[in-house]
């Protein structure tokens, strides 16, 4: 198995990350609560499903 600690000394070696959120714009809101509740949120431009696999170990 393979060891991904970090020491400290490897740590200040990466440079800081940098973020980028697009503004948001509240456009409309599904009719169907039901269905938002399901969803987990009541704007359809939030709504981005995880479609990925897990990692193997």
């Amino acid at each position: 198995m393979q060891d991904y600690s970090f020491s400290d000394e490897l740590i200040d070696k990466f440079p800081i990350a940098m973020a980028y959120v697009p503004w948001q714009h509240f456009d409309r809101m599904y009719d169907d609560l039901e269905k938002a509740y399901r969803i987990g949120t009541v704007f359809p431009e939030l709504n981005k499903p995880f479609t990925g696999r897990r990692c193997v170990k």
